[in-house]
Formats: C-alpha cells, sequence, structure tokens
C-alpha cells in the first residue's frame, strides 16, 4: 500500500465517519422514536452499498485502489458496529427486549440482506 493511497482511506474514512454523523442527526431532529433508527439506516445503507462495491471490485468495473478507499474508507467510517452495539446493550439496560432484539439481531439480519441485495443487483446490471 502506498502512502497516498493510505492518506486517501484515512480521508474517505473521515468524510464516512462525518456523513454518518449527519445522517444520524438529521434523523433524530425528524423523528420521535427512541429506537435507534438513525444508526439502522446508516448501516443497512451502507451495507448496501459496500454490496455494490463488492460486486464491482470482482470485475474490472472497479480498481482495487478505488474498492479500498470507497469500501474500507468511506463505508468503513460511514457504517458503524460499535454504535449498533451499545445501543442494543442501552436498549436492553432499559428493559426493552423487543427493541434491543430487533436492533441486534435485526439489523445484522437485514444487513446482510441489504449487501447481498447490493450485490445481486450490481452484478445483474454489470452484466456476465
Amino acid at each position: 500500500m502506498t502512502p497516498l493511497l493510505f492518506a486517501a482511506i484515512c480521508i474517505a474514512g473521515g468524510v464516512g465517519a462525518n456523513l454518518r454523523f449527519l445522517i444520524d442527526g438529521l434523523v433524530r431532529a425528524r423523528t420521535r422514536t427512541t429506537y435507534p433508527l438513525g444508526t439502522t439506516i446508516i448501516n443497512v445503507t451502507g451495507s448496501l452499498l459496500l454490496g455494490a462495491i463488492t460486486a464491482l471490485g470482482m470485475t474490472a468495473a472497479l480498481s482495487d485502489e478505488y474498492r479500498l478507499v470507497i469500501g474500507v474508507g468511506l463505508l468503513g467510517g460511514y457504517t458503524t458496529f460499535s454504535t449498533a452495539s451499545f445501543e442494543t446493550i442501552r436498549l436492553a439496560q432499559q428493559r426493552r427486549v423487543i427493541a434491543a432484539v430487533a436492533n441486534g439481531v435485526g439489523m445484522l439480519v437485514i444487513s446482510v440482506a441489504a449487501a447481498a441485495a447490493g450485490y445481486a443487483l450490481t452484478a445483474l446490471a454489470s452484466g456476465p
């Protein structure tokens, strides 16, 4: 890995983290729920995009460098497993068991399905 690629990944990660902060704030400002909806939206959309980036990376449509900058940097900074885990524990501590299970297990299942959908849709659109 070149120093320039490393720097690009770091910068993209910072951009992704800022996007996460912005989107979570917008969701919180526009919804009246104690469920961590912003984190769910972020992780699901990030997984969908990462699935698409993975599919593009499997072909010559996206170079390894761009795949790393977008997938590892941008989307790695954008999505957040640690916040999702913290929010699940917080819900469980509040004895909101259904919300905790929905957040923990539900987000995992939906995120994996979104990644698979992003991969499949992109692979289908890219053709053989």
